[in-house]
């Protein structure tokens, strides 16, 4: 079967992926229906193409914070990588460096940070932080990511209890025996049971806490899980450089609104002062020019990077990765 667009990659992950992975990867809260609307509220979004523009030369580079990667794409955190693909996150960590974007390390990796760090040196990588009960396990993780070289700091705000993901709790999801939550190895005992420690996070989060991180390290922190003006403000605020518009691929709070509706207000809001990125439901090049378009600086991809690593591991995520570049340029040139 030829692979040629996102949609192909997920039909192969459906059908090769055992259930009880295909079920948590793909779950939304409730009843899904933000996690849905991610991608329905794109394709109510049109284009005013011009034409006769001269497309012959065009540079689909871009910046984030200063580091320059090849197209507006990079990797969104997502756990368990080693579900997908034997080598998990080192070869999500290789692709990336491969296609020169950004990849965002999950707190729940099924490798290490040291291991995402070994496995691709010098590439353009941020480390995505829940921030647990227990401090100084939160506080380690800041400070290895730093020293690894690590060069952006992701606080995910939107998680102070874990949604309600119904397949999950009908199919018991839990990692198999032979993997482990890298990062905490040590930190809970609950990893060692192989279940997910949400009870371990800590609902007491809240702004201040972005000053508590400061004082931690000198990376730049991007605050992930903004829906709002109100929310775009206060991070203003309290000193992001960056906004992640993102509702948790819809897996968190369901009825909640599709990010590419949210962003306009957020872009708003914030008035250039920091960069604005977004996640959720990008399936297609021309999704990527839509985020755009509305103000986003870049966008990052969650549940098709999986699929790519579930088709062909580094392999496969490179590849759905040129596609998406592909048909962004193509979109480009065709928009004028």
């Amino acid at each position: 079967m030829a692979m040629v667009c996102l949609s192909d990659f997920e039909v192969y992950a459906k059908k090769y992926l055992p259930k009880t992975t295909w079920d948590f990867f793909a779950a939304g809260a409730d009843d899904g229906t933000t996690r849905d609307d991610n991608i329905l509220a794109y394709k109510r979004i049109r284009f005013r193409p011009r034409v006769l523009r001269d497309v012959s030369v065009m540079d689909i580079r871009t910046k984030l914070l200063g580091t320059e990667i090849s197209f507006p794409v990079g990797i969104a955190p997502t756990g368990f990588h080693q579900l997908a693909c034997p080598d998990g996150e080192k070869s999500t960590a290789r692709a990336a460096k491969a296609m020169n974007i950004c990849y965002i390390a999950s707190t729940y990796s099924t490798s290490s940070l040291e291991e995402i760090s070994a496995a691709a040196p010098s590439g353009f990588q941020w480390f995505q932080l829940y921030i647990h009960r227990n401090r100084m396990v939160s506080k380690k993780l800041v400070q290895q990511a730093e020293a690894l070289g690590f060069q952006g700091l992701v606080l995910t705000a939107d998680l102070p209890y874990t949604g309600k993901r119904r397949d999950d709790v009908r199919n018991g999801f839990r990692l198999p025996p032979h993997m482990s939550l890298k990062n905490l190895e040590g930190a809970f005992e609950v990893c060692k049971m192989m279940r997910i420690p949400h009870s371990l996070l800590d609902p007491s989060v809240n702004w201040n806490d972005i000053h508590w991180l400061q004082s931690l390290t000198y990376l730049p922190i991007i605050v992930k899980g903004i829906l709002t003006k109100e929310d775009a403000e206060l991070a203003v605020r309290h000193g992001a450089q960056g906004i992640i518009v993102s509702n948790h691929g819809g897996r968190q709070l369901d009825g909640g609104p599709a990010t590419i509706d949210a962003l306009v207000e957020v872009v708003e809001a914030v008035q250039g002062r920091v960069e604005v990125y977004l996640d959720g439901g990008i399936r297609k090049g021309s999704d990527v020019l839509k985020a755009l378009a509305l103000g986003a600086k870049c966008v990052f991809i969650g549940r098709p990077a999986l699929w790519g690593l579930a088709y062909k591991g580094e392999e496969g995520l490179q590849d759905v990765l040129r596609i998406l570049r592909d048909e962004f340029r193509l979109s480009m040139a065709l928009t004028g």
